[in-house]
């Protein structure tokens, strides 16, 4: 265990979390610029859909390497340094993409380059402030499920508000000046960041065997070993794997084609987005204050469906913004209380020891796909037309979010049943055990910092 308690750190403190959350608000607010900004620009620059997600592809494919490899790298580096220098690259190449362009000297590569660049430091970044998450819950004296929660409310009230504004934004000053706003935005956050967590153990380096390639490759593979030995954890990656390069396609590509040729344009984009952000925000405040009470199993499924394909469906067989922001309402409100319930169950079974690692697998495998998302979305427009490519790519969402229904081993997303003292004590040693790397193929049992739910 690693929460203040076990750490010397002084429970009650709820700074650290706050600065976390301010930070997370800050960053994902400017993302959100960024995620309607450029394909916008794009659109703009070279009216070409495949060219869009072919900057799609450069933005997500350095995200998937780095989350490979970034695990050892974060605990090594220390969580709060990681943050604060992902930011601040962030920061820097976004800004160098309106510049760029001012002054007439941006070519199609550089975008996609700077575009690698902010996408293979983005991620271990926010891995970084992700898995410090029971720590910070302890710290601040709430519960696991309370703090993801409201962990991903903010995020997603970020979202909509980020969304707004870049609908608007781009409207009225140009898609170059809001990127310039989202290059502000990750300082602030990596300020926020060195600020809030000076001083908290769990955010520093940590005390890891003498670096070498030896070592390295044994602790990336305690995360894979990990992830293949858990089956719901693995179900939970394949499944969000598939459904987030569909996401991909659709942020990226499929909306912002359909707002630009059948909707009202970037205005219309924004607010569609802002109005999804709006219902996944009270999603999860929802779960948060009464989401314990009812079955993981199948509130998860039954969100994941409502979320996922309908709107493909409403976008390729209607016309006007009405139906689809009704649609994506809906779908916003049940993508709320996703995240809260994936991060409780994976702290439920991850041993302290191999957090970053696991997270940073976890991460690797459901991000594997988003590369090839936007990259066949654009390709689809291209040669199948608009409404083709969305009942295409509705249709693979649907089969996709069938599987919590289907397979077994999502049976045991349910709470673990509390063991008796003597029981409890075995488990903590295994758990140690596990930090070292021999993990038991039968499951390590509830690991989180955080009191069971």
């Amino acid at each position: 265990m690693s929460g203040p308690e076990h750490s010397g750190e002084r429970p009650g403190d709820r700074w650290p979390f706050v600065a976390t959350l301010a930070a997370n608000t800050i960053s994902i607010a400017g993302s959100s610029l960024t995620l309607i900004g450029v394909p916008w620009f794009v659109l703009q620059t070279t009216g070409s859909a495949s060219d869009a997600g072919i900057v799609a592809f450069c933005a997500t494919l350095p995200v998937v390497i780095s989350a490979v490899v970034g695990g050892p790298v974060i605990d090594r580096l220390g969580r709060r340094r990681v943050s604060v220098v992902s930011d601040l690259v962030c920061g820097l190449a976004m800004a160098a993409i309106p510049l760029l362009h001012y002054a007439g000297a941006l070519e199609f590569w550089m975008l996609c380059a700077l575009m690698a660049l902010s996408g293979l430091v983005h991620t271990p970044g926010l891995t970084a402030r992700y898995v410090l998450l029971p720590d910070l819950a302890d710290r601040a004296g709430t519960t696991l499920p309370r703090a993801a929660s409201l962990y991903d409310a903010v995020s997603r009230g970020a979202r909509m508000i980020g969304a707004a504004l870049a609908g608007v934004l781009i409207a009225v000053v140009g898609a170059e000046t809001v990127l310039l706003l989202d290059a502000v935005t990750f300082a602030a956050s990596a300020a926020l960041i060195a600020a809030g967590l000076r001083g908290v153990r769990s955010a520093e380096p940590q005390r890891l065997a003498p670096v070498s390639l030896a070592t390295y490759r044994t602790e990336l593979r305690e995360g894979y070993a990990f992830l293949a030995r858990t089956r719901l954890l693995m179900g939970i990656t394949l499944m969000v794997m598939i459904t987030n390069g569909l996401d991909q396609g659709w942020g990226s590509v499929l909306l912002p084609v359909h707002a630009r040729d059948e909707l009202g344009g970037s205005a219309d984009l924004g607010l569609l987005i802002a109005v999804s952000g709006g219902a996944a925000l009270l999603g999860a405040l929802l779960y948060g204050a009464y989401g314990e009470r009812f079955p993981r199993r199948a509130v998860f499924a039954g969100a994941f469906l409502l979320c996922g394909a309908p709107k493909f469906v409403v976008a390729a067989l209607t016309d006007g913004t009405l139906p689809l922001a009704v649609t994506m309402a809906a779908g916003g409100f049940a993508a709320g209380v996703l995240n809260p319930i994936l991060t409780t169950v994976i702290y439920e079974r991850v041993p302290d020891a191999l957090r970053s690692r696991v997270s940073s697998v976890t991460t690797a495998g459901v991000e594997l796909t988003m590369p090839l998302g936007g990259l066949a979305a654009g390709l689809l427009v291209e040669r199948a037309g608009l409404g083709s490519a969305l009942l295409v790519v509705g249709g693979v969402y649907l089969l996709a979010t069938l599987s919590p229904l289907v397979f077994p081993a999502w049976r045991s997303m349910e709470r673990p049943v509390e063991k008796p003292a003597p029981e409890t004590s075995r488990n903590v040693d295994a758990n140690a055990d596990a930090g070292a790397g021999d993990v038991s193929s039968s499951g390590p049992g509830p690991s989180a910092p955080a009191p069971a739910p």
